[in-house]
């Protein structure tokens, strides 16, 4: 996304929903994956994590697998649809990517997109 429209800003947010998404020992893989993104959010259900039965994942091991000390790691629907709608959108792309809907998020309701 980045190469295609490089003067705009980029937001990418990446929900963490599958079973490999959310192992620990698969984390490492995604190393790198958001490094062109001006903003970088990854998105878990800690609900989710419960239904699967996988124990709990910290904020640090989600910022060391991506290797991205700025990286903001979230889990309630809410706050992100609060860092979404505190962005100017002007010459600005978002990026979602998941196979969830990151927790039921209607982006269309949101104000500001």
């Amino acid at each position: 996304m980045k190469e295609q429209f490089p003067s705009r800003k980029l937001t990418a947010c990446v929900e963490l929903h599958t079973f490999s998404s959310l192992n620990q020992g698969f984390l490492p893989q995604y190393e790198g994956a958001l490094s062109a993104a001006d903003n970088a959010v990854v998105f878990y259900s800690e609900h989710t994590l419960k239904m699967k039965g996988m124990p709990p994942i910290t904020e640090d091991a989600i910022r060391k697998a991506f290797d991205r000390p700025d990286l903001i790691v979230l889990t309630r629907r809410e706050d992100l649809i609060k860092i979404l709608e505190s962005q100017n959108w002007m010459s600005h792309n978002l990026l979602m990517m998941s196979s969830g809907t990151f927790d039921g998020l209607d982006i269309s309701a949101l104000k500001t997109i």
